[in-house]
């Protein structure tokens, strides 16, 4: 009969002295965990160079490509296209930072009536695509809409009598961006402004300095790496948006791209041109990481004091809410009211067998792209955790580029290579079987759900990883030390304590994927349309009361993060 030999403290230690597991424990546990750890490492790295491959793909295409065509290019749309993609960028960032900070100050720095509602309803416009809101205002303020219909009939003027904005202008399509957008500052810069305290404030206050003077002095600095990092998110949003532009007739380099590749078949040209703004996102993202710097803001002392709320009476709280509801009236509420009744006096019918193969299509596509890229997040994201260091950290750093990089570019970049492997393939194999195999991996779903993955890893990384730092390394040791490996750990402990992170990480790439249209247009199979691209197809055809139904669709299922979103809002007000 054995005997049970007691197990003192420093033995039972799996652990290093901060807590973090040890991946080269010894004993039976700390040998389950190595071939875990390489599993995920190889995971890891599987989905950091997918990640990867575009880009890689996009640039050894244009630079094989010879330089007959960038040299046209460069010649007569190139300079067009920089040009119009770096003032729309200009724009919208703009746009998005006065709106997205003035409206964060107010409601959280200001009391006037309705500011509980305001700070809520502002969110609501980020669940509309931008080139939705296009169709909408398009079908109001252009020539035959009711807008300029109505000034006709109450002036007696004929159409050369009067002047009247151009809806479809690059000031157009900046404005329709800036309106879909500026959430993404506001939501960051109201964090920013909630989080501060208020002794440097009124410092500058006791110093001479005004109100104004004392926000843009001390509170806005201090607040400058949110406001840099929403501002940024909407500048790549901006650059990578093609169902706007195009229809508007805007030529950037996001519509020099799909004209190449479709209308021109210049897949040299395409690849060139996705390879200027993959520079040129790359560029924005990495300047604005240089400006920043190093700098830091602490708040010194134990205790921070909060800014007491500035209390707005009379013509001044009048100001605050009208200046807050504006860009939910112009964002929401109003296209809204104009697509439903588009909707209503189009002849598209939702229930249709079409109808219902384009919300299946859209729908499997979400699911299955959702599905991919957040086990794609958790792979990576326990990787970085289980072995922490360099090599996993340049994996979660390549993985991410994908949100700098626009959805044509990774159309392109995984086209390219997977057209030549399967045009190699099938020569082979008629050479040697006299078998057509065709095109096994180019315009297949798993290709474009691919593409997905590379675009919004980015984003279910985040949230993955944001539900992973509330799980204590001592509950990692504790698995560890009951014989658990990596994955048993991964599957008992994180993954219950993780659902409502990884369902929140799915809704958003779910959403996403709905509206997302670039990259579906380029690589979706034969004759397999989604929500999106039938809008487009149908807005590009002037049909724009038919392309409210699908419009109204994606706008619906927009609005289930929002929700979640305005529900986290309102439980920290």
């Amino acid at each position: 009969m054995s005997k049970t030999t007691p197990i003192s403290p420093s033995t039972a230690k799996v652990g290093t002295p901060n807590g973090q597991p040890n991946a080269q424990a010894n004993g039976p546990a700390g040998r389950r965990n190595k071939p875990g750890g390489v599993l995920f490492a190889a995971v890891g790295w599987m989905v950091a160079l997918t990640c990867l491959l575009p880009m890689l793909a996009v640039a050894l295409a244009a630079l094989t490509g010879g330089t007959e065509t960038i040299r046209h290019l460069g010649e007569t749309v190139l300079p067009g296209y920089a040009g119009t993609t770096l003032i729309l960028v200009l724009l919208v960032a703009l746009g998005t930072g006065l709106v997205g900070v003035g409206a964060a100050w107010l409601v959280t720095m200001t009391r006037f009536p309705g500011v509980r509602v305001m700070e809520v309803a502002m969110i609501l416009p980020l669940a509309f695509p931008a080139y939705v809101l296009a169709y909408a205002y398009t079908f109001v303020l252009d020539h035959p809409g009711i807008v300029q219909t109505s000034l006709r009939q109450m002036t007696g003027w004929g159409p050369r009598d009067y002047w009247f904005p151009e809806i479809r202008s690059v000031g157009g399509a900046a404005l329709m961006l800036v309106l879909v957008l500026y959430p993404y500052v506001y939501l960051l810069a109201r964090a920013a402004f909630l989080q501060q305290s208020a002794g440097a404030f009124l410092a500058a206050r006791a110093l001479g300095n005004t109100s104004l003077q004392a926000f843009w002095r001390v509170s806005l600095p201090m607040a400058r790496p949110a406001l840099a990092s929403g501002v940024l998110l909407a500048v790549m949003e901006t650059i990578a948006d093609f169902g706007t532009v195009s229809y508007f007739g805007v030529q950037t380099f996001a519509t020099g791209i799909y004209t190449s590749w479709f209308s021109l078949a210049d897949r040299a040209g395409a690849a060139q041109l996705a390879l200027c703004l993959l520079g040129f996102a790359l560029t924005l993202a990495v300047a604005e990481r240089a400006t920043r710097g190093k700098a830091r803001y602490h708040h010194a002392g134990k205790h921070q004091a909060k800014m007491p709320p500035v209390d707005l009476r009379g013509a001044r709280a009048a100001l605050a809410f009208v200046l807050c509801a504006l860009p939910v009236l112009l964002g929401f509420a109003l296209p809204v009211i104009i697509l439903a009744q588009m909707g209503m006096e189009s002849e598209q019918n939702l229930f249709s067998k079409r109808y219902l193969g384009f919300l299946q299509n859209s729908v499997t596509l979400a699911i299955t792209a959702a599905a991919l890229t957040v086990a794609a997040a958790v792979s990576l994201g326990f990787y970085q955790r289980l072995r922490p260091g360099r090599p996993s950290a340049l994996a979660g750093h390549v993985s991410r580029l994908g949100y700098a990089v626009p959805g044509g570019v990774i159309a392109v970049g995984l086209m390219v290579p997977f057209a030549a492997f399967d045009n190699t393939l099938d020569a082979w194999m008629r050479a040697n079987f006299e078998i057509r195999t065709g095109l096994l991996v180019t315009g297949s779903i798993w290709l474009l759900v691919a593409a997905y993955m590379v675009r919004f890893l980015a984003a279910a990384l985040g949230a993955y990883e944001g539900g992973q730092a509330t799980v204590h390394a001592n509950m990692d040791a504790a698995a560890r030390s009951l014989g658990q490996s990596p994955l048993g750990m991964l599957r008992r402990v994180h993954l219950p304590i993780l659902t409502p992170s990884l369902m929140t990480a799915m809704l958003i790439v779910f959403v996403d994927v709905m509206k997302e249209l670039p990259a579906t247009l380029i690589m979706r199979p034969f004759n397999y349309d989604t929500l999106a691209v039938q809008a487009y197809r149908l807005a590009s055809d002037e049909r724009l009361e038919g392309a409210a139904v699908p419009s109204l669709v994606i706008m619906l299922v927009g609005l289930l993060p929002v929700i979640l979103i305005c529900r986290q809002v309102g439980r920290r007000s």
